[in-house]
């Protein structure tokens, strides 16, 4: 189909320039005259044959031609045709202005040729200004968009109807804490409010972890969607997607602490450093570690429990043992009892973002002193 319609354009072109040229070339040459009507239509079709024949050669060229442009606008992602077309329009309607202004000017090359160079050359800005600066377009569009959701509310805040604290801020899900699970099940506990907002940049980082050749990396990162997909279809929250990204940054870590800073929301994660990097910027963050640790039940000096040591410590003469919840008990002078349920005192309860670790001693010991 393709073919035939460059066949027929080819065909058209040639008749039109028949029509306009020919007559009058045959004239001239072989002081042939017709009527008017009769070398309008010879001159048509001898055009039309013409340049079909001169240009037979070519329309495979032309065909392949179109059918790569098709492919590659196909492929292309729609933001980018999007950007880029309104980009190239905005570009050749400040050429035209301009050219409109140089066609005062009374030299030949400057009301002529100059207007050509400087269309081709606004409307080739224009589209890249476009298609490369689509991902601030779409921020400002998406920031834009949710600052139109967010009026009413602030209206009631100035009103005074409500507190303007009360406002639940957008949460911000980063790669480790949507593999880690744990944010699922809080969501469905409805202790986590307001908005839980998905950034592109992270779904990539997702799907590429799930592409891994690495089995391990590979189930992690499809555990990592199958939670998405729990949030999205499953649990009592709205989840958001936030197209936009920020090319001139490379990590998603920093990343997410921009975008929090650009949306004044609340990046919610379970990675040690990121927390330690969201304080430093004054980025609100949550850690779902610390929330873990804040529900685990308290434990203090001197108190007594059982438990069983697994393996050896680090240090000399420790022993390993863990709670149910997997808390880790670093027993002193345990290492003798490996493979044995023994009860201990405890000594001292360290607890980080990192866990939480509980030093004892064996309860025999302790009598034994």
């Amino acid at each position: 189909m393709l073919r035939r319609i460059v066949q027929l354009f080819i065909v058209v072109t040639g008749g039109t320039l028949g029509y306009l040229y020919l007559p009058e070339l045959l004239s001239t040459l072989m002081n042939i005259t017709w009527q008017g009507w009769i070398q309008s239509v010879v001159g048509a079709v001898l055009g039309a044959l013409i340049l079909f024949l001169l240009t037979f050669w070519i329309v495979d060229f032309i065909v392949n031609f179109l059918r790569w442009v098709e492919d590659a606008l196909v492929r292309a992602p729609v933001a980018d045709l999007l950007f880029g077309s309104l980009g190239l329009i905005v570009g050749l309607f400040i050429a035209y202005l301009v050219n409109n202004i140089l066609q005062d000017i009374k030299i030949q090359i400057v009301n002529q040729v100059l207007p050509i160079f400087i269309t081709f050359l606004l409307g080739y800005f224009g589209f890249q200004v476009g298609f490369k600066r689509k991902d601030e377009f779409l921020n400002l569009l998406t920031i834009a968009n949710k600052k139109d959701k967010k009026v009413s509310e602030e209206e009631l805040a100035e009103a005074g109807a409500i507190d303007r604290s009360m406002i639940p801020k957008e949460k911000i899900l980063d790669t480790s804490v949507i593999i880690d699970g744990r944010i699922a099940d809080i969501c469905e506990t409805h202790f986590l409010e307001g908005t839980i907002v998905i950034p592109q940049f992270v779904l990539e980082e997702l799907q590429h972890i799930a592409d891994s050749s690495d089995g391990l990396k590979r189930n992690r990162g499809r555990r990592g969607l199958d939670i998405l997909n729990r949030l999205q279809k499953d649990l009592p929250v709205k989840v958001e997607i936030y197209e936009g990204d920020f090319d001139e940054i490379q990590e998603v870590d920093s990343k997410l602490v921009k975008l929090a800073k650009v949306m004044d929301g609340i990046v919610v994660t379970n990675d040690f450093n990121l927390n330690k990097v969201c304080e430093f910027q004054n980025v609100q963050v949550l850690n779902i570690n610390d929330l873990a640790n804040a529900v685990k039940p308290v434990v203090l000096p001197g108190e007594e429990m059982t438990i069983q040591i697994i393996k050896d410590g680090k240090e000399q003469k420790q022993g390993i043992g863990y709670l149910d919840d997997g808390t880790m008990i670093v027993v002193e002078e345990g290492k003798e009892y490996i493979g044995r349920t023994i009860e201990v005192v405890v000594t001292s309860v360290l607890q980080t973002s990192a866990g939480r670790m509980i030093f004892a001693k064996p309860k025999s010991l302790e009598k034994a002193l």
